[in-house]
């Protein structure tokens, strides 16, 4: 595990040399500031593509290499990507553009994903209830409601042992965790920027907090409702073949919730990050060559302190419960750290327009059923690379005017924000959460399906749901 931590940190480090080295006067030097209009082609994607294929394929395929040499392939990846670009448009452009994407993108998402992390962590849930059809129900609604307070990976790593731990008498176990991974890990994160990374990359792109709250309240009760009615179904037919007693028990269910002073330092996050934005006509400072707002500054590093405040006073025998460690964070940070830098050239492409390499496939989307569209070319993407530089792909490609797609364009907003939450279910590489809740459940002794026998189930189940939501929403 310390090899595995040092690897990571290495790789930070080298992330942070280049940052360091971006914004020296002299580490860029070349052409100067280049023409900002300058058409970059579409083979500069391709690092991007890799780092995503190789994160989706390669630990399926070649798990024994990727384990071993995982970050050296991310290196690489990065720093094609930014050879390719030095060679472009070198000079003073580059520079702001990654310097940019670090302070205003990267770092106040890795700032808050450990944030939620940590308090997350600090929770333990002791929970005894008889396994019956309707308390699983009301438990996975629960947990769909809680993605969204405490994000989908804090709420799936909060609830699931919780949730084995109830059914461990139960025979077959395998279709809870699948719509667990559905529900709570997945679509239960759709309704507050804290829910999933692809809707706090819009908040700090300027979509007001509680947008997706008005806006995607009605299709989440669409799409939850019928999920725990099939599961409620299934679940009780297992029951039955199993010759399980569903109905309660007459003993009252036994309920703790240990480090309850964490929900105080949630509520604290909530507070902030709906604050920050009431605030914004505090002035702006130059960091990194950068103007950032003094709200945005107070915002992250008080973030932080309920982070450290969090992990200080969390009794070490919660962190033992919840298997706390650096590691998954560690992972989080360098590997977003490749995506973030990779994907800069798909950015520039895109706010090339209709001049640029999209021109078809925004010709495409502008066509009629826009919304329609985007919803199925965003799900689509999200569902075998990663949901959150998939958000900003088609936020960008949609426009990226946050004023307009909250208000002439909120369906297109809608259509997008949607495809990129819900259809991460669709596989175990689709959202962070799938493959740990599979990892878990599996050590657990439940016999999960595989890649594709996943797909079987989310196909069957998630596919017609959505299909019916889409055509009723946008069609």
């Amino acid at each position: 595990m310390s090899r595995l931590l040092g690897r990571d940190i290495m790789f930070l480090k080298l992330i942070a040399f280049l940052i360091a080295s971006a914004h020296s006067s002299t580490a860029w030097s070349g052409c100067g500031m280049p023409d900002v209009s300058v058409i970059l082609p579409f083979y500069t994607s391709i690092p991007f593509l890799g780092v995503l294929l190789s994160i989706a394929l390669l630990p399926l395929l070649v798990p024994k290499l990727w384990h071993r040499f995982e970050n050296i392939f991310l290196c690489g990846w990065t720093l094609l990507s930014l050879g390719m670009l030095w060679q472009i448009v070198r000079g003073d452009f580059l520079r702001s553009t990654l310097l940019a994407v670090f302070v205003h993108e990267y770092l106040p998402f890795i700032i808050l994903l450990t944030t939620l992390y940590i308090i997350g962590s600090g929770f333990h849930i002791r929970l005894k209830a008889k396994a019956t059809s309707i308390s699983n129900v009301g438990f996975l609604f629960v947990g769909s409601l809680l993605a969204s307070l405490i994000g989908t990976t804090g709420a799936a790593m909060l609830l699931l042992r919780p949730f084995i731990h109830m059914n461990k008498d139960r025979v077959y176990r395998s279709h809870n965790i699948i719509f667990f991974i559905f529900i709570v890990a997945n679509i239960g994160g759709c309704l507050t920027p804290l829910g999933d990374p692809p809707l706090f990359l819009g908040y700090l792109s300027r979509i007001d907090f509680f947008w997706p709250l008005k806006n995607l309240a009605l299709p989440f009760l669409m799409t939850v409702c019928p999920l725990l009615i099939v599961y409620g179904a299934i679940d009780c037919w297992f029951a039955r073949k199993e010759n399980v007693q569903i109905a309660p028990e007459h003993n009252q269910e036994k309920f703790s919730l240990e480090g309850k002073s964490n929900i105080i330092l949630l509520a604290g996050v909530l507070i902030v990050l709906i604050g920050s934005s009431f605030i914004e006509f505090l002035p702006s400072y130059l960091i990194l060559d950068q103007q950032v707002s003094l709200s945005h500054i107070l915002r992250d590093l008080i973030l932080l302190i309920f982070a450290f405040i969090s992990y200080r006073t969390t009794p070490k025998s919660i962190h033992h419960h919840q298997h706390f460690s650096w590691g998954p964070i560690l992972e989080v940070s360098r590997v977003f750290a490749a995506i973030f830098i990779t994907m800069i050239p798909l950015s520039i492409m895109l706010k090339a327009g209709e001049s640029g390499p999209f021109s078809s496939l925004l010709h495409f989307t502008n066509s009629g059923h826009q919304p329609f569209i985007y919803f199925w070319l965003t799900g689509i993407f999200s569902a075998f690379l990663d949901n959150a530089p998939t958000y900003l792909i088609f936020f960008k490609m949609a426009g990226g005017n946050p004023e307009i797609l909250m208000t002439a364009q909120a369906k297109t907003l809608m259509a997008i924000s949607l495809g990129a939450v819900f259809m991460g279910a669709m596989t175990y590489i689709g959202n962070a959460p799938n493959f740990m809740v599979r990892s878990i459940a599996k050590q657990s002794g439940i016999v999960m399906p595989s890649f594709l026998g996943y797909m079987g189930w989310s196909c069957c189940i998630l596919l017609p749901l959505f299909i019916g939501v889409t055509l009723w929403l946008f069609w």
